[in-house]
């Protein structure tokens, strides 16, 4: 794994500013400390940090073609790279190296830009090529890779694996836009392509950018998007017996390395089921870790256990303090924007954990997007099924207007809940399943804002982000979010905070399940064979009977959570109180103080349970005060 950054004129092909260059090459040094490397011509320079891992006396970068016409900088893995290569050699093309880099070159020469629809792998490149006198920018179908770019007004433009590479630039605009603060805080996450900063953007999953000297249009184009058109299976141990072996082949490309590979072992069906594989494919133990927390509300160490004995793995146990919260500065270093998802902080020890023996580790991240492992998933469908007996133009006044009248009665029996089942019957299915997610519900970020930061809104809406993708999601009500979870949460969140508190470690982090051949299959099933009845990964946990323990595979999901609430009540108090009510948080011009600070009293005082809504804004306070500080 790697770090990419570059800087193009797309004016006139003025002189690059080299030291520039590598400073912004150095800021992403953690990414790949093994080797780096620059490369300038008018007009154009390209950077390259590299960990090392196929090849690795060779695939120094940037890498040339033969005739040194066209250069590429890469970030990733391209798995079909003898298939590719073999295909290449046959078509005239010369090799100087056994790297799945090269292959990028040549491919690029032999089919231009659909040269990313024949790459298997997850990836983030740029190719320059001097002759068509224009700048080819990719990323990877899912989003594994990350890819931040950035247009100045002087013609140049800007782009790096990490956001905190292009901030090298004191000519980058540090605006912060509106619209991507109203997503965080109803997300956790700035959903791509936007960043943080009005003007700097994500190149989109499935995306390429192609920039040509004399036009500063940005047009990003895709590439390709997943289908949920059946695939034509319809008997169940066909389906299961093809699941296997489509999963082995996934997990089995993804272990050609020439370093020490591992595997995370959480003890979740998904990563067990990575370590079952990658136990069957491999003569060695499997090299595995795993987090344990003392709160056993919090602590699945037991279970991961349980995996690495039937399989006799060499496994590894980190001890994790509940009060872990000297993390929360460092988060944001590495993540350079706000992001909230309090997961992070075991992420990051468990990479750190893994890094001490490998350099290469499997993932089983993706699993739950992908074949519906999700309890709200059941919940939606569950809504759905209620919402479906009269049209939105009945419940939406109907149910509306008995949400806003029924009195909110968090702390009574369920059955007296009423409240929230009138709000949810009286939405349509993408503001029901926005609901389910956000962090801060409308009603908070109403309250949240000032009156003159709702106005920059202009009437943007975190909800915009989904209508948006609901625009070309699936009909059937699961694989519709599904989708939606595929183009937002995946990749703004668990792909987001894989990859940096990996790179964070020079750890690189692969992930079978978003394979995307095995992607697009399980897509094509049919939803009953995901989520039946209360059972998600229905097709996927019958296929594991034979290599699971039953009470891995039909156990609750229990993720790796972090006691907030104790926490901002208990040995964060103070510093919850100072850091929320800060001048920087009241002087920002976006907050409403009274209600900032009837949140604090509120939760501290146990009247409310406020612990997700307080830790956005502290991560938030922090990212404005490291801003202030720039």
């Amino acid at each position: 794994m790697c770090g990419i950054a570059g800087i193009f004129d797309t004016r006139e092909g003025r002189c690059v500013d080299e030291q520039l260059l590598e400073r912004m090459n150095q800021s992403q040094f953690h990414r790949g400390p093994d080797d780096g490397g620059i490369h300038v011509e008018p007009g154009i320079g390209l950077a390259h940090r590299r960990l090392s891992i196929i090849d690795l006396s060779n695939g120094h970068q940037p890498l040339f073609n033969e005739d040194g016409s066209v250069v590429v900088v890469f970030n990733g893995e391209i798995y079909n790279f003898p298939e590719l290569t073999t295909e290449l050699l046959a078509a005239g093309h010369q090799f100087r190296t056994h790297c799945d880099t090269e292959v990028i070159v040549h491919a690029w020469e032999e089919w231009g830009e659909a040269c990313v629809d024949r790459f298997r792998g997850m990836f983030a490149f740029a190719v320059w090529d001097r002759n068509r006198r224009s700048l080819f920018l990719a990323r990877d179908r899912l989003g594994i890779k990350p890819l931040h770019y950035a247009l100045l007004n002087d013609g140049r433009l800007l782009f790096g694996s990490e956001l905190k590479s292009l901030l090298v630039h004191d000519g980058l605009p540090r605006k912060i836009e509106p619209c991507s603060v109203e997503d965080y805080f109803a997300l956790g996450y700035v959903p791509e392509p936007r960043t943080i900063f009005t003007d700097v953007f994500k190149l989109p999953p499935g995306h390429t950018l192609t920039i040509r000297r004399g036009d500063t249009r940005l047009q990003p184009r895709q590439y390709w998007d997943v289908d949920f058109s059946p695939n034509g299976i319809t008997d169940e141990a066909e389906a299961r017996e093809q699941l296997i072996a489509r999963f082995e082949e996934a997990v089995r490309i993804r272990m050609i390395a020439d370093v020490p590979l591992g595997a995370f072992l959480s003890g979740g069906v998904d990563s067990s089921a990575v370590v079952a594989m990658m136990a069957g494919l491999n003569r060695e133990p499997v090299n595995t870790c795993s987090i344990s927390f003392g709160d056993p509300a919090y602590n699945e160490s037991h279970f991961a256990s349980m995996v690495a004995s039937r399989y006799h793995t060499d496994h590894q146990v980190g001890e994790v303090s509940p009060d872990d919260f000297d993390l929360i500065e460092k988060l944001v270093d590495i993540y350079d924007e706000p992001y909230a998802d309090s997961s992070a902080m075991p992420t990051y020890r468990v990479c750190e954990l893994a890094r001490k023996r490998v350099t290469v580790a499997l993932s089983g991240d993706g699993g739950d997007e992908n074949l519906a492992g999700y309890r709200r998933y059941r919940w939606h469908l569950y809504e759905q099924r209620m919402r479906s007996i009269l049209p939105l133009s009945v419940r939406r006044p109907l149910f509306g207007t008995l949400g806003r009248l029924y009195p909110k009665a968090d702390w009574a029996p369920r059955v007296f809940r009423a409240k929230s089942t009138f709000e949810a019957l009286a939405r349509d299915d993408v503001e029901g399943y926005f609901h389910s997610v956000s962090i801060l519900g409308d009603t908070i970020r109403a309250k949240l804002f000032s009156d003159d930061f709702r106005r920059d809104l202009q009437g943007h809406r975190a909800l915009d982000v989904f209508r948006e993708h609901a625009a070309h999601a699936p009909e059937h009500p699961l694989s519709r979010v599904q989708y939606l979870d595929l183009k937002t949460y995946l990749v703004g969140d668990i792909l987001t905070k894989v990859d940096r508190a990996s790179m964070a470690h020079g750890l690189e982090v692969r992930v079978p399940i978003l394979d995307h051949k095995l992607v697009e299959w399980m897509a094509g099933l049919s939803p009953e064979l995901k989520l039946r009845g209360r059972e998600g990964k229905y097709l996927f946990k019958k296929s594991l009977e034979s290599r699971l323990p039953e009470a891995i595979l039909y156990r609750p999901k229990m993720g790796f959570a972090v006691p907030l609430a104790s926490w901002f009540r208990g040995p964060l108090r103070e510093r919850v109180r100072k850091a929320l009510l800060s001048p920087c948080m009241l002087d920002s011009g976006i907050f409403d103080g009274g209600f900032l600070r009837q949140i604090v009293d509120q939760h501290q005082s146990g009247r409310r349970n406020f612990s997700d809504p307080i830790w956005t804004l502290l991560m938030f306070e922090a990212f404005l005060r490291k801003q202030q500080g720039h």
